[in-house]
């Protein structure tokens, strides 16, 4: 039956017919929301704005909207999102995997939520040359929800350090654990935190020495957004800070297969005394491909102590032995995959390609006179904007109308970051190439 928007026809039990209501006679449709008697996490009320990324995303939709005709032209050298297939070899094992799994002798269940033990040993061997023990690592779905367990675990009352640019996460983790007070509107910086300028003059590495001690000091190398990669002497002066001030250093290391400088270090366990100050987060992400298939680890050393003398590690495991159900059973057969000699030797082909598209943006951007770091030891370039194109969001929005390119302003990586804009080199050769030639029209 068809309800016409001019008349609603009910059934009236007495007669048994229909019969119609006039506008008058009809039911006030009720406006009024039925709020929950909870109260908000007053935490989430001090974020300011949405996450980046989506945020980037949201801007450009709503370009596309306004412009439907742009659509074919819009090439993205923005979010950090790999876009070549999966290699052959590490495919076979995510193949394999779920075949197992059709089978009776194959099939399992439940794993051990710190990841299986072949995966955690091959992991300790390929990557880090038996530097650290098997028994500390930990198998998971990515490094950025490692970094909101490893916030959990240590709880509201602990001040953390970020590098200022930095990667969102470390900040907005920060608030949403109670970390922190409300952003200055005007510094555009959280109380309670310890923000350490990364900038040309410093070469992008914190002087942590001049600023006030931390508990946990979080950084990223080869960072995000700077492209900057630590040099083994930094590194060292680093973690022996860290172990005089009794802070406790987060080393993200998501980008360690990029490196190709002999004096850069790919784990912060290359440094003697690490293990008693250090916590490791890294991902199979950018290495092969798993963006959207999502495979990490985390390293958390036996050595390590907190300050009552109870290994952190007991307390992470407890963190996802409570909270994580163990990596998928097909994506960590895709991890294993991945550290065999043929799924290396794919890793090292695929971070070639990228490091390739960064040497063109790299060079795009120098021969219209900017200023450009990283893209060397690290997938992003860090372009210094001339003051005739604004702020880094005026650039950014000036960019996407003028070459419908989408790249990222500095300064959504924190105050630090303004007057820069990140490219990034995930995305496909042609793409880049195209996107370099709208670029010298644009700058």
């Amino acid at each position: 039956m068809r309800f016409s928007s001019y008349c609603l026809l009910a059934v009236t039990p007495s007669v048994g017919a229909f019969v119609t209501l006039s506008n008058h006679q009809r039911p006030a449709t009720r406006t009024a929301s039925l709020n929950a008697a909870v109260t908000r996490n007053e935490n989430f009320g001090k974020l300011a704005g949405g996450y980046l990324f989506p945020e980037i995303a949201r801007i450009r939709n709503a370009y596309l909207e306004a412009n439907p005709e742009m659509g074919d032209r819009i090439i993205s050298l923005g979010i950090g999102d790999t876009t070549r297939p999966i290699p052959p070899h590490i495919l076979s094992g995510l193949v394999e995997g779920a075949k197992q799994l059709g089978t009776t002798e194959g099939y399992s269940g439940y794993g051990a939520e710190q990841g299986q033990q072949l995966l955690r040993e091959k992991i300790a061997k390929v990557l880090y040359n038996d530097l650290i023990d098997p028994s500390d690592v930990f198998v998971s779905d990515g490094a950025k929800c490692d970094i909101m367990r490893v916030q959990q675990m240590f709880g509201p009352k602990v001040v953390s350090a970020v590098q200022d640019p930095s990667y969102p996460v470390y900040v907005d983790t920060s608030v949403m654990m109670g970390q922190t007070g409300t952003q200055d509107p005007e510094t555009r910086q959280y109380d309670n935190i310890v923000y350490m300028p990364c900038t040309p003059e410093n070469g992008f590495f914190p002087d942590y020495a001049s600023l006030p001690r931390a508990d946990v000091v979080y950084l990223c190398s080869p960072n995000n957004p700077t492209g900057a990669a630590a040099t083994k002497e930094q590194l060292t002066d680093m973690v022996k800070l860290c172990k005089e001030r009794g802070s406790i250093l987060v080393f993200d290391a998501a980008y360690a297969p990029f490196i190709r400088s002999k004096d850069v270090p790919k784990s912060i366990f290359e440094i003697e005394g690490a293990k008693d100050v250090a916590i490791e987060v890294n991902s199979f992400s950018k290495y092969a491909g798993f963006t959207g298939v999502r495979l990490g680890w985390t390293v958390v050393p036996s050595d390590l102590k907190f300050s009552d003398g109870s290994p952190v590690r007991d307390d992470f495991n407890r963190v996802m032995t409570t909270a994580f159900n163990g990596a998928s059973n097909i994506v960590q057969a895709g991890g294993l995959a991945c550290l065999d000699p043929e799924g290396q030797q794919e890793i090292d082909d695929l971070i070639d390609y990228y490091l390739e598209n960064a040497m063109l943006l790299r060079e795009t951007m120098q021969s219209v006179g900017c200023t450009v770091h990283g893209g060397t030891d690290a997938p992003y370039v860090f372009v210094e904007l001339p003051e005739s194109m604004g702020g880094s969001w005026d650039a950014f929005t000036t960019i996407l109308e003028k070459t419908q390119v989408v790249t990222i302003p500095g300064a959504g990586f924190g105050p630090g970051g303004e007057g820069f804009l990140r490219l990034s080199a995930f995305a496909p050769r042609d793409a880049v190439v195209e996107a370099c030639e709208r670029l010298k029209k644009a700058f």
